[in-house]
């Protein structure tokens, strides 16, 4: 019984047992025989391609083992370049078409051996960059081996570095590409853009048609909308790991880092150093270094041998001032190391600006205000430059750190531009994981729609237009979500009516009598504020019915961040005079909605009154002009938003009003207002303003359909 339960637990005993050395031997050739089905298999049915798999390696990429093409001297050149190209002239979407995960196929073109007639090489080999972008693009759901399916087409023709290139050989072998027609849908990396004497700040070798993905443009060289602004690539990245430091003060608060700076730019750091004393600390290129030390891992001032890029970890703010190119490797260290960037370089495109908010993690100074950098910088709270600080290193993780990560980001605006409704938000692009996941992505951290039940407060500066305001006090206590009327008697040598003159209204009206005659008054946080919502109207706007505020008001509810308005005036770029202009006229688009008739959130006018950068305020107050510029300008800057248009009348002050009586219709009104949209972008160190081709309506505002249908059908047309 015994015997019989130890055989049970083995195995049937029925077969006889074999010889050690023969089941070896079978053992040994049934391993031998399956491993080579497995290996077959795998061979066989593992996705694979010769592009996506082992042609992919540094060593394959050498020239030396690849098709030779030969370009004659007479081979075909592209065109320069086409500066008007936007998505919508230059690029062909029908080659994307419809796929259900939303992600264009980009083709990458096999390695081929370019010569010229003599038979001198185009290029020699593939940098290490390009090879690690051209990987990660083969490894990630971009890519497609089926030219036939591609959207998008990158050549194996490495253009990063502009130093190593032969300008038309480079162009007549982009020429030679099988699916190139003008460059159509082809996508060109490059960083190190132009060459001696004038550094231009674009790739110069004509393209085309092509979308340039470039590490140097200036406003003039960038296809907005059609061109992608990257990084320039640093080494140390991969070279050197610099631990996440807490966010915080840090030992000197400006730091500069850059060897071989034009003498003008040394000249004003260093009297910058003089006059701050340690708490700058301006760095250059270590002459005394021992044999054997890399120079590109040290700086000195004067005797002190600093360590590169470890150093910047010590500095609260760090320079990134313009070279011999507008695009600076810098910024990426500055941003690995935590250091919030401080970019002085005019016309400069900052990387991926189209869909990051450089303003959370940077500070942007035109170069004729370094000398007030200081001052600047000063101004910053400590709580917000900690959240630059934290910014900053999000940024540099997410789309800095690599290769992989330039060329994904790369790819993906591109994609958001062809499947915009499957586009990534502005939350998912600027913040951080635990952002994400922490709350709702509000700005305001307002609940995404505050209740209707609270209302909200319209306040209506006046001086002396009585008769006027009384009408303007009747037209608004008929919005039913009105809760309190707050008018702000800005007229100090004249008492307001008596009040058994004022309107009998159904809700709380409180006047509040100024000090000093200012614009800025209509923005003060006034303690008889209780709502979130606030209504700013002029005296003079009487001809907006109650279904437009009550309307007005339930968008406002949907968006609590933006200013919701509705006059709608635009800034424009004036060429010939090289400076902003104020546009009032109709046209197509917005970027500003007036605030004598705007709903925004009371918050705002907490930052206009304690937290308006530079003198914009006192700036206002003096000339009697554009306060309503400013909040735009305010709202704008702080959420990165554009303001949004409600209903389409166009017309709203009262009839009877004359150019004595408004402000606004003086003669000098129109140039000073261009004045103030100029003033205030010089103290921004930006436009933060954003141009949009839409407005706000009622669903049933146009439709054929009985008025009593309508929510909201009394809505004027001009």
């Amino acid at each position: 019984m015994c015997a019989s339960a130890k055989y049970n637990t083995r195995g049937p005993a029925l077969i006889p047992r074999m010889k050690t050395k023969h089941r070896i031997y079978y053992i040994t050739l049934f391993s031998i025989v399956l491993l080579g089905l497995i290996a077959t298999g795998m061979f066989q049915f593992w996705p694979h391609s010769i592009e996506s798999s082992s042609d992919w390696t540094v060593e394959k990429r050498s020239v030396h083992d690849v098709p030779v093409v030969k370009l004659p001297a007479e081979s075909p050149i592209p065109e320069r370049g086409d500066l008007s190209c936007r998505m919508h002239t230059c690029f062909d979407v029908y080659r994307c078409g419809f796929n259900p995960k939303n992600k264009i196929k980009v083709y990458i073109y096999s390695l081929k051996k370019y010569v010229d007639e003599y038979g001198m090489l185009v290029s020699n080999t593939i940098s290490r960059e390009y090879n690690e972008l051209l990987t990660a693009i083969s490894d990630s759901d971009f890519y497609t081996d089926d030219v036939n399916r591609a959207c998008l087409f990158v050549p194996s023709i490495d253009v990063l570095n502009q130093n190593t290139l032969r300008i038309k050989e480079t162009a007549q072998a982009l020429a030679q590409l099988s699916r190139w027609d003008r460059g159509t849908n082809h996508l060109l990396f490059n960083m190190l853009p132009g060459g001696p004497p004038d550094y231009n700040t674009a790739l110069d070798v004509p393209r085309d048609r092509a979308l340039l993905a470039g590490g140097g443009f200036s406003t003039w060289t960038y296809r907005q909308g059609y061109d992608v602004s990257i990084p320039v690539y640093s080494p140390l990245s991969a070279e050197v790991e610099l631990p996440e430091r807490r966010p915080g003060p840090r030992r000197y608060f400006i730091l500069s880092s850059q060897m071989a700076l034009h003498p003008e730019y040394r000249s004003d750091l260093e009297a910058l150093q003089a006059e701050n004393g340690e708490s700058v600390l301006i760095l250059d290129k270590c002459t005394n270094l021992s044999e054997g030390v890399p120079s590109v891992r040290k700086r000195c001032h004067k005797n002190q041998v600093f360590d590169y890029p470890q150093v910047l970890q010590e500095a609260t703010f760090c320079i990134v001032l313009r070279g011999a190119r507008l695009g600076q490797a810098v910024l990426s260290d500055v941003l690995q190391a935590g250091c919030v960037p401080v970019v002085i370089a005019d016309s400069y495109i900052l990387p991926f600006s189209e869909v990051l908010d450089w303003k959370r993690a940077s500070v942007v100074i035109p170069e004729e205000k370094m000398p007030e950098m200081y001052s600047i910088l000063q101004s910053i709270p400590q709580r917000q430059i900690e959240e630059m600080q934290r910014q900053a290193r999000w940024f540099w993780e997410a789309y800095f750190r690599s290769m992989k990560a330039i060329a994904l980001a790369t790819l993906q605006i591109i994609n958001d531009r062809i499947y915009p409704y499957a586009a990534m938000s502005y939350e998912e692009w600027n913040d951080p994981p635990a952002v994400k996941w922490s709350s709702v992505s509000n700005p305001l951290f307002l609940p995404l729609i505050p209740p209707q039940s609270q209302g909200f407060t319209a306040i209506v500066l006046t001086y002396d237009r009585v008769e006027s305001l009384f009408r303007v006090i009747t037209e608004v206590s008929k919005v039913p979500s009105l809760s309190k009327l707050l008018v702000v008697w800005n007229n100090q040598n004249k008492n307001p009516p008596e009040d058994s003159l004022w309107p009998k209204i159904r809700v709380p009206l409180k006047v509040v009598k100024t000090t000093e005659n200012k614009l800025s008054n209509r923005f003060f946080p006034y303690d008889e504020i209780e709502t979130e919502a606030v209504l700013a109207i002029d005296d003079d706007i009487i001809m907006l019915t109650s279904d437009e505020l009550q309307f007005g008001y339930e968008v406002w509810r949907e968006f609590p961040d933006r200013l919701v308005g509705y006059p709608g005036r635009l800034h424009l770029w004036d060429h010939e005079m090289n400076k902003w202009k104020y546009e009032s006229e109709w046209t197509n688009e917005v970027s500003m909605v007036l605030t004598g008739a705007a709903f925004y959130h009371k918050y705002f006018n907490y930052l206009y009154t304690y937290k308006m950068p530079g003198d914009i305020k006192n700036w206002v107050d003096a000339h009697m002009n554009c306060e309503d510029i400013a909040m735009n300008f305010l709202v704008a800057n702080v959420t990165g938003k554009a303001v949004i248009k409600v209903t389409p009348r166009k017309k709203f002050k009262c009839p009877e009003c004359t150019a004595i009586d408004g402000l606004s219709l003086d003669q000098t009104h129109m140039v000073e207002r261009s004045e103030c949209i100029n003033k205030f972008a010089s103290v921004f160190g930006t436009m933060p303003l954003k141009v949009v081709e839409h407005r706000a309506d009622p669903v049933l505002y146009k439709d054929d359909f009985p008025e009593k249908l309508k929510s909201f059908p009394n809505i004027g047309s001009l």
